[in-house]
Order: structure tokens, then C-alpha cells, then sequence
């Protein structure tokens, strides 16, 4: 599985790069449009994660780096994060 992740962690990375591409150098007219609607709808889609995740991050060692993560890769990295473990108390 760390290998789809870390494959789909270089595919967003690309997706990013081909979208700041498109904001330096417009590409031709239909597809200038719909990579910055692609850009426009994905950045919004990594916000909500933040927003949602928001509560989970603020146990990590660098929250701020992870938000920053998930902004760029979104699910790719949010399942990279290991899952908290509870600690079971035992009520004997």
C-alpha cells in the first residue's frame, strides 16, 4: 500500500505542477479552462480535508507541516498518518 501512496503523493505533485504551468503559460483556450476549474475544485476539496482532519492533527509532533501536506496531497497523505492509539484502561 505505501507504494500507491507514495505513487499518488508524485501524481498530485505533477497534477500541481501542470496546474501552476497552466497559471504561467496559459495553455490553449478549452483546456486553459479546465485545468484551472480541475486546480480550482481539487485546492478546495484539500481544504475541507484540512478543516475536517483539523481535530486529529493537533496530537502529531509537527501539525502545521501535516496541514501543509494535505493541503498539496490530500488523502494521499492523510492515510499516511498512523491511526491514534487508545490507551485501554483497565476499570477492575
Amino acid at each position: 500500500m505505501k507504494v500507491f501512496w507514495g505513487l499518488g503523493k508524485l501524481l498530485t505533485l505533477l497534477f500541481w505542477l501542470v496546474v501552476l504551468a497552466n497559471l504561467l503559460i496559459p495553455f490553449v483556450h478549452p483546456l486553459h479552462f479546465l485545468v484551472n476549474l480541475a486546480g480550482s475544485v481539487l485546492a478546495v476539496l484539500h481544504l475541507l480535508e484540512v478543516v475536517f482532519c483539523n481535530r486529529s492533527l493537533k496530537g502529531r509532533a509537527h501539525p502545521w507541516r501535516d496541514r501543509l501536506k494535505i493541503v498539496f496531497f490530500g488523502v494521499f497523505h492523510l492515510q499516511t498518518i498512523p491511526a491514534p492509539t487508545t490507551a485501554k484502561s483497565s476499570h477492575a
